[in-house]
């Protein structure tokens, strides 16, 4: 993490899930100069606060991503930005349409005029397994966002923009798993769409890892996807109680039965490394691109038996309860 020494980052939706985590681990493990935690909730903004105290490098800014104003103010003396706020809920952004649109797309490219104008060094955006082969509007305004970023890099001489894409992460504010141990322990009817339904999961920890490496690696113009674990939701009702009670209740508008990291379509211009795969753009130049490429098409989806692994997901699962101090 050398690269943040001494340096200025801001996080968008900071506090979120991931925002406030990843707060947490610049502050204990790098040498930043100034972390900035850009979000629209003043109460979390509260919260966190008396949380971070003591640490004079953080600071708070109220503030929407679609106000291109407030982003200018914000983004000044920034070297680097972590672009993490969304609106993630699929029901919610269905029956708001607009307001997703607004904030998922519009709000990506207020992000990206606002990191030019104020020559940001590096902007990396937080992505879903949903912007695949996107059939819920979230995933499409996701989709959007990507597209948006990856070809900002034509329009700068400067900012370098890339993006991450990953699954559900354990323990996040939308994650099933909370709901489902609430569930569990007030011993209630478990509501499952499918006994198919697969999901990929990762850690937080490895999710932030992730992302700051990518962000290191980065030198505009990739989507880069970590391999990843899947399981089937049943499985992981069983994980938290081989006893409850499950009631099939069917899909739910713009819900998926298996999710994809990448299609066969995007795997011709997909690169491998050990831990990772990245996507390269056809409308950019790569004078270095990372991992090699793949052998052969292929789709990324969480319903393949190579990425099914209910151990390593009872691993995380386990990990996860017990630092959240819940009892399992």
């Amino acid at each position: 993490m050398n690269f943040l020494n001494n340096q200025n980052v801001l996080i968008t939706g900071g506090t979120g899930t991931f925002g406030h985590e990843i707060t947490k681990f610049l502050l204990k493990n790098t040498k930043v100069k100034k972390l900035v935690v850009f979000s629209r909730d003043e109460n979390k903004q509260f919260e966190m606060s008396k949380e971070f105290n003591l640490d004079k490098r953080i600071r708070f800014f109220i503030g929407d991503v679609r106000d291109q104003n407030r982003l200018m103010t914000a983004f000044r003396d920034i070297d680097y930005v972590i672009h993490a706020a969304a609106m993630k809920h699929v029901p919610a952004s269905e029956y708001n349409p607009i307001e997703c649109i607004k904030t998922n797309v519009n709000g990506s490219e207020c992000i990206i005029t606002a990191a030019i104008e104020r020559k940001v060094k590096k902007v990396i955006a937080l992505s879903t397994d949903k912007a695949c082969n996107p059939v819920n509007l979230y995933g499409a305004t996701k989709l959007c966002s990507e597209k948006l970023f990856i070809n900002a890099n034509q329009y700068s001489n400067f900012t370098r923009f890339s993006v991450v894409r990953y699954g559900n992460v354990i323990g996040s504010r939308g994650s099933v798993i909370p709901h489902f141990k609430k569930l569990v322990d007030q011993k209630k009817v478990l509501p499952l769409t499918s006994k198919e339904m697969t999901r990929f999961f990762i850690p937080i920890k490895d999710a932030i890892k992730f992302v700051l490496k990518s962000l290191d690696r980065s030198k505009g113009g990739e989507v880069f996807i970590p391999k990843m674990n899947s399981i089937n939701i049943l499985g992981l009702i069983r994980l938290l109680s081989s006893k409850a009670k499950v009631n099939i209740v069917g899909i739910r508008p713009g819900e998926k039965m298996h999710e994809s990291l990448f299609s066969i379509d995007e795997s011709r211009i997909v690169n491998e490394d050990k831990n990772s795969f990245i996507i390269y753009s056809d409308n950019l130049l790569f004078k270095k691109k990372y991992g090699k490429k793949l052998k052969k098409a292929l789709e990324y989806t969480s319903s393949s038996s190579s990425v099914l692994n209910i151990k390593k997901i009872k691993f995380f699962l386990e990990k996860y309860l017990k630092e959240s101090k819940i009892k399992f």
